[in-house]
C-alpha cells in the first residue's frame, strides 16, 4: 500500500456514516484491483465503521491516521 501512484483519494468531509461509506463503495468498485483508495474523513463514527464493513467485504484496511482536524483511511481493493 505504498505506491504513491495506485493511490486515489476521497474527500468525504462533511459526510456522515453511512452515507460516507456508500460513495466509498461506488469510488472502490471504479480503481482497478491492488490499487488503494484514500478517504479523509471527519465523522469520528466513520473511523469505527468504514474499516469494519471494508474488511467484511474483503478489502484491506490500514490502520487509520489522523491528520489535523480529519483522519485518513487507505482501503485497498
Amino acid at each position: 500500500m505504498d505506491d504513491a501512484s495506485d493511490i486515489a483519494v476521497l474527500d468525504l468531509r462533511g459526510l456522515k456514516c453511512p452515507l460516507n461509506w456508500a460513495h466509498a463503495k461506488v469510488r472502490l468498485e471504479q480503481i482497478a484491483r491492488g490499487a488503494v483508495l484514500e478517504l479523509i474523513l471527519d465523522d469520528p463514527r466513520s473511523i469505527r465503521d468504514i474499516p469494519r464493513a471494508a474488511e467484511a467485504e474483503g478489502y484491506v484496511v490500514a490502520e487509520p491516521r489522523r491528520d489535523g482536524s480529519s483522519w485518513r483511511l487507505r482501503i485497498e481493493k
